[in-house]
């Protein structure tokens, strides 16, 4: 298993993306919670096709706290059903990973 992970989640709005990231970052959940919008999703939702505006975060974390990770989101999370995804970093500079170990905490 790789140690790292970056977690994806969307919202509608740039200040809902705020709210996620203030809290990953402030509960040492997350290093750092890059917001990135607006832009344009496209999907399928109950049997139609859709389009929307929304606002991308993406999360760099430890991957012993994505479980934690994903009940903080979930918590305040806006819609239905949130789009979270963690993904493996599977490289990144001895200095930066180092840096994100010490900015987020020891898994409960």
């Amino acid at each position: 298993m790789h140690e790292y992970i970056q977690i994806a989640t969307t919202v509608a709005t740039e200040k809902d993306a705020e709210a996620i990231a203030g809290l990953l970052v402030e509960q040492r959940l997350a290093a750092c919670v890059q917001v990135i919008g607006p832009m344009t999703s496209h999907y399928r939702w109950q049997g139609k096709v859709e389009s929307a505006g929304e606002f991308l975060c993406l999360v760099k974390s430890s991957a012993a706290l994505y479980p934690e990770i994903e009940a903080a989101i979930k918590a305040i999370h806006p819609y239905e059903i949130a789009e979270i995804v963690a993904v493996p970093i599977i490289a990144g500079s001895k200095e930066y990973l180092a840096w994100l170990a010490a900015e987020v905490k020891e898994p409960s």
